[in-house]
């Protein structure tokens, strides 16, 4: 199926789910659960907190489901109510900033900075390293985070991310710009390792 099929069949599938078809809001569903999940826990470093933020996403899409008119991508729509329900569940107090161990174990395919080639010792290593990496992203502002996040663990492009964020991309470029100077700063420890020096 080319990417040209698939967008006609996406948009024949919101049509439907929004005429009240409950199989074509669940293959929607199903097409949009694993990258809401990826991001939620790259936003919250946290499996328990992704999974259920990532259902707390999909019922927000459903309720607002009528509101989706096509002038954003459904993937940038979805993307902004995940990073919004992230923002508010970070600005809760609740997220646990520390990923569990097993999450770093099973997940080090997230991590943009770390590569084997860098952590010879890296069953020790990789750990300490990520637990950093979370610690420092948890200092940035939730928009700052949010930005990072999208562009280097989901490699949206920068005028993707400013249609999800609602934001220019003056302002993407900006906020990336800070967030990049804080991890250098917060991980300059470890910049040889992560490739942050220069």
């Amino acid at each position: 199926m080319n990417e040209g099929t698939a967008m006609t069949d996406e948009r024949e599938l919101i049509d439907r789910a929004q005429r009240g078809d409950m199989e074509s809001f669940r293959l929607l569903v199903e097409r949009a659960r694993a990258n809401v999940y990826r991001l939620a826990y790259d936003l919250t470093s946290n499996r328990h907190d992704a999974e259920d933020l990532s259902q707390e996403v999909f019922l927000k899409v459903y309720r607002s489901l009528q509101q989706f008119r096509g002038d954003a991508k459904w993937s940038s729509w979805l993307y902004r109510i995940t990073v919004n329900t992230c923002c508010d569940h970070y600005k809760s107090g609740t997220t646990k900033i520390m990923k569990r161990t097993e999450d770093i174990e099973n997940d080090k395919s997230n991590n943009i900075f770390c590569s084997d080639a860098a952590l010879p010792d890296k069953s020790a290593n990789a750990k300490m390293i990520q637990e950093n990496i979370d610690r420092a992203l948890h200092q940035l502002t939730s928009r700052e985070r949010s930005v990072f996040v999208l562009r280097h663990y989901h490699d949206l492009p920068l005028k993707q991310i400013a249609e999800t964020l609602e934001i220019t991309d003056g302002t993407v470029k900006t906020l990336l710009f800070r967030a990049i100077q804080k991890l250098r700063q917060e991980l300059a420890f470890y910049k040889n390792d992560l490739g942050l020096e220069g």
